[in-house]
């Protein structure tokens, strides 16, 4: 695994949805400052973004910063985007979008206001932070964006969430692909990370029965870790990985191959 240089040619990671407890962006933002990374945590729970900062900090030596965002006010988007550049951590360099919520709620059962909740969280800031963060990125020389879609939008739903959390996730590949063709000549990447079932808190209320027929569903016979997801998202925003861009990286164990 790619470890960043230090001192000034350190760079910061921003990570929304970074702070949540058993939670792909927390094992995001904890698998960046392992590597060597400053982190910016964005979480709606400011003080768990900035309690997260603090531990990360401590352990590994890095600068960390927690902010409270809602990722679906673009105002406070750009406002956060402002604090970081004004802070002491180094420039940023990469951007990990994690936030998102789901929606196991049949479709015919599906108002106005989920389908707006949801595409706002799951795609829809994820355009605010891109838009946001991307001058950043030309500025300094170095980018890196991560988006976070998921197998239900490639094979329609299947596994816990139902139509609009696929369609928001369909949008963030769309996203991500136009990006990309976009910064490509400027040096950025963007890619997506589609995971499958990963043993996370996203699902909510599940049995333990659910759960082991979920996994033995899965050609691997398990449910992907968090911190397996966090490793492919940071590698991702490594010098290594500057050569790949406009993808879709699955991680689902087998579960859809395409």
């Amino acid at each position: 695994m790619h470890t960043q240089p230090a001192g000034s040619q350190a760079r910061t990671a921003v990570i929304t949805g970074g702070a949540g407890p058993r939670s792909i962006g927390r094992a995001t933002a904890a698998r960046y400052a392992r590597e060597g990374w400053a982190v910016a945590i964005l979480d709606l729970d400011g003080d768990g973004a900035r309690t997260l900062a603090g531990e990360l900090a401590a352990e590994h030596g890095i600068a960390a910063q927690g902010y409270a965002l809602d990722v679906t006010d673009s105002a406070a988007v750009n406002e956060v985007a402002a604090q970081i550049a004004d802070s002491d951590l180094p420039p940023v360099g990469a951007l990990a979008n994690i936030a998102g919520i789901p929606s196991p709620v049949p479709f015919l059962d599906v108002d106005d206001a989920l389908w707006d909740k949801v595409i706002a969280v799951n795609l829809t800031g994820s355009f605010y932070t891109c838009r946001a963060f991307l001058p950043a990125m030309l500025e300094g020389g170095y980018g890196r964006i991560v988006n976070m879609s998921s197998v239900s939008a490639q094979q329609g739903g299947g596994v816990f969430s139902k139509t609009p959390y696929s369609a928001a996730k369909a949008g963030v590949l769309g996203l991500t692909r136009s990006l990309a063709r976009e910064m490509a000549p400027e040096g950025v990447t963007v890619n997506a990370v589609s995971p499958g079932a990963a043993d996370t808190n996203i699902r909510g209320n599940t049995t333990e029965e659910s759960e082991a027929a979920l996994s033995a569903s899965i050609p691997m016979g398990r449910q992907a870790t968090a911190d397996e997801i966090a490793a492919l998202v940071v590698w991702l925003s490594s010098e290594d990985a500057g050569y790949i861009t406009g993808t879709t990286q699955a991680i689902n164990g087998g579960a859809y191959i395409s």
